[in-house]
């Protein structure tokens, strides 16, 4: 069975929104903050080959930029993984590989699971994220902790994402400031 890993760069106020969408006023906020070292910590935690599980709007504004960026580590890796989009329009992915993942985006995720394959990546799709932690299906969730609070954009957890543990796996510093901290999925939330 396939591991389902969720990647997240994100404020220290939960803001995973990076564009201009949506009149958003901090686009590509994390850039100051990039290095070689961060970038092979996020090409690691990636995998040396892994497939991407994508919400169609992620896909959408993804499909605008990966196909036509130079050559990278990153870049590749992106394009050359099958794209599994949560969507109501397969006939219209053009960023392949790609797969729909059917009417019942639970069900279509299982599905892929199953199979074999690379791990799957969910960055970005805030929305798939809450649906995969109600279900179970996420194994794993990187945080990529940014030292900045932006106060406005989409959160990382939407409203009504059900309670749950984690347990951390590992943390790890850059001297840049952001903080890798790697989760496993505990179950349900515990209180005292």
């Amino acid at each position: 069975m396939r591991k389902l890993k969720i990647i997240e760069h994100i404020s220290l106020d939960g803001v995973i929104q990076s564009s201009g969408e949506d009149g958003f006023p901090y686009a590509d906020w994390t850039a100051p903050y990039r290095t070689p070292a961060g970038r092979d910590a996020i090409m690691a935690a990636h995998g040396e080959s892994f497939d991407l599980l994508l919400g169609r709007r992620t896909y959408d504004m993804w499909s605008g930029f990966w196909p036509k960026a130079p050559s990278s580590p990153i870049a590749d890796g992106l394009n050359a993984a099958t794209k599994y989009v949560a969507t109501h329009r397969p006939e219209s992915l053009e960023w392949g590989p790609s797969e729909g993942l059917g009417p019942d985006i639970v069900e279509g995720v299982r599905r892929v699971k199953s199979q074999d394959g690379p791990d799957l990546i969910l960055s970005g799709s805030s929305t798939l994220t809450s649906t995969l932690l109600e279900h179970g299906l996420a194994d794993e969730v990187l945080l990529v902790v940014y030292p900045v609070l932006l106060g406005t954009g989409k959160r990382f957890f939407a409203e009504g994402t059900p309670p749950r543990s984690f347990e951390l796996v590992s943390t790890k510093a850059m001297p840049s400031g952001i903080i890798f901290n790697t989760y496993k999925v505990a179950g349900p939330l515990k209180t005292g």
